[in-house]
C-alpha cells in the first residue's frame, strides 16, 4: 500500500512539472506551483526557474543586458576632468580629477605640441608632450606641429596660448619649435615673439687668459716681421735644421741605453 502511494506521488509530481514546462504556464494556479516549488531543492529550483523563463518568454533575453550608455572609459574621465595648467593649491576632490592630476604631472612642459589645421581662422591646437615625445625629440629637434617632422631651420617661438576650459578663460605663456613652413603659419595674421640664444660676454679668467694669448701672438707676428731675409737667415736656418735632425737621430741611441740599463737591473735584482 505504501508502494502505491508512493509511485502516486512520483507520477502526480512529474505530471505537474511537466503541465509547467509547457509555454502555456499561465493557466497554472498558484496553489500548485506554491507546492511544486516547495517540493524542489535550492538548486534545482534554480534551474526550473531559468529553465522555464528561457522556454516559455521569446526575446526575453534582451532584459538581461546591462545598460552601457552611461560607461566612461579613462579616455572619457580624462577628456572631462583634464586641464591644461593645474595649479599648485589645487587638491583634487574626486577620482576623476585625481585621475587627470596624475596624468597631468608626467606630462613635460618645456615645449608644447601644435595643430596648425585651423591657422587660417586664428584657431591653434596645444598640448604638452609625453615621455615617447620626449625621449624621441619630438617638439624640439624637430618640428612641433602635430603632421610635420621636418629637422632643419627649426625656430622657438614664444606664444601666449588663450584657451577656454571649464567655462572660463585663461591663458598660458608656451613655447614651440617650428620648421619654416610652420612657423609662417603661427605668424599668420599676428607676429609671434621669436626666442634667440643670447651669446654670453667673456668675463674674468677667461677674458684675461684671451686678450694674453692674442697680445702673444701679435708679438711673433712683430718677430717674424722683423727678421731680414737674406744669406745670413738662410745659413741660420741650415744650422737649425741639422741640429735638429742629430737631435732627433740622437733620441733612439738614448732609448736603447735606458732599456739595457733597466733590464740589467732586473737581471741583477733576480739573480
Amino acid at each position: 500500500m505504501e508502494s502505491s502511494i508512493k509511485s502516486w506521488e512520483t507520477a502526480e509530481h512529474s505530471r505537474h512539472s511537466l503541465h509547467l514546462m509547457q509555454p502555456n504556464s499561465a493557466s497554472i494556479t498558484s496553489t500548485s506551483a506554491r507546492l511544486l516549488f516547495s517540493s524542489m531543492a535550492p538548486y534545482d529550483l534554480h534551474k526550473r526557474l531559468i529553465n522555464d523563463y528561457f522556454l516559455c518568454r521569446k526575446g526575453a533575453t534582451s532584459l538581461l543586458q546591462r545598460d552601457t550608455s552611461r560607461d566612461k572609459t579613462d579616455y572619457d574621465v580624462l577628456r572631462e576632468n583634464h586641464r591644461f595648467l593645474w595649479d599648485a593649491e589645487d587638491h583634487p576632490d574626486t577620482w576623476e580629477a585625481q585621475l587627470a592630476k596624475k596624468y597631468h604631472d608626467k606630462l613635460f612642459k618645456e615645449y608644447c605640441i601644435c595643430d596648425l589645421t585651423m591657422y587660417k581662422a586664428n584657431k591653434v591646437a596645444m598640448r604638452w608632450r609625453t615621455e615617447p615625445e620626449l625621449i624621441s625629440g619630438r617638439g624640439q629637434f624637430t618640428c612641433g606641429e602635430k603632421h610635420c617632422s621636418v629637422r632643419d631651420g627649426l625656430r622657438t617661438w614664444e606664444v601666449n596660448f588663450a584657451y577656454q576650459e571649464q567655462g572660463e578663460k585663461k591663458n598660458a605663456l608656451v613655447k614651440l619649435r617650428l620648421c619654416p613652413e610652420c612657423s609662417s603659419k603661427l605668424n599668420y595674421g599676428s607676429k609671434k615673439r621669436e626666442v634667440k640664444r643670447i651669446q654670453k660676454r667673456k668675463t674674468g679668467k677667461r677674458k684675461q687668459l684671451s686678450e694674453k694669448k692674442g697680445k702673444d701672438e701679435k708679438l711673433q707676428n712683430d718677430k717674424k716681421e722683423k727678421i731680414p731675409d737674406g744669406p745670413s737667415s738662410a745659413e741660420d736656418k741650415t744650422e737649425t735644421e741639422m741640429s735638429n735632425i742629430w737631435k732627433e737621430s740622437g733620441r733612439p741611441d738614448e732609448e736603447k741605453a735606458r732599456d739595457d740599463e733597466f733590464e740589467e737591473y732586473l737581471a741583477d735584482l733576480f739573480l
